[in-house]
């Protein structure tokens, strides 16, 4: 008997990758389609859990299947980063974290015919004083597009990123340790 089929709800070239890093390849990518417009004063955490869960109960899931969904933010204090929808936002939010601390919250939601579970993780981020040189070389780039606070850690803005407290697949887009459990738990063989 085989375990149930894996669907990755992700068009992220990155959550197919770090899925990899745990010896899995999806059965299939379906990526939901769903509005992610934060509602009013929603903090960046309940956001990052609702949107996961979102994904999840919008994705369908046949009884011989087990659907990963994830969400990743960037916040500051109370302040969401989603994608940046230009350069122009991109570039403001590099100034907003150049020289502070922020989080990167990725919530992660595993479908199975029984339910949704969800699981978040947060990580503090510092991003070092950027100057207008960095800014404008990082936003020639076009590295930041599509991705939370318009930056990614494993690209070229890692060079921006002296420290981290937490995990560093989490600021990617997936949370490994967590992934993998939860997979297991739903009956997806992780290492076979």
């Amino acid at each position: 008997m085989t375990g149930p089929r894996l669907v990755l709800g992700s068009g992220s070239p990155r959550r197919l990758e770090l899925l990899a890093q745990l010896g899995l390849q999806p059965d299939a990518v379906r990526a939901p389609d769903i509005d992610e417009t934060p509602i009013d004063a929603e903090k960046p955490r309940d956001y990052v859990r609702r949107m996961a869960f979102e994904k999840a109960q919008a994705s369908a899931c046949a009884a011989d299947e087990v659907v990963l969904c994830a969400d990743t933010t960037v916040a500051i204090g109370r302040r969401i980063l989603g994608k940046p929808e230009d350069a122009t936002e991109a570039e403001a939010f590099l100034r907003l974290m150049s020289g502070r601390r922020h989080k990167v919250i990725t919530a992660i939601a595993v479908k199975t015919p029984n339910g949704i579970q969800v699981k978040d993780v947060v990580t503090d981020v510092r991003m070092k004083r950027l100057n207008d040189v960095e800014i404008a070389g990082y936003i020639a780039t076009n590295d930041w597009r599509g991705k939370a606070g318009g930056y990614g850690i494993q690209g070229p803005a890692g060079a921006f990123i002296p420290w981290i407290s937490g995990s560093f697949a989490a600021v990617m887009g997936l949370p490994l340790v967590e992934t993998a459990n939860l997979l297991q738990s739903a009956g997806i063989g992780v290492w076979k």
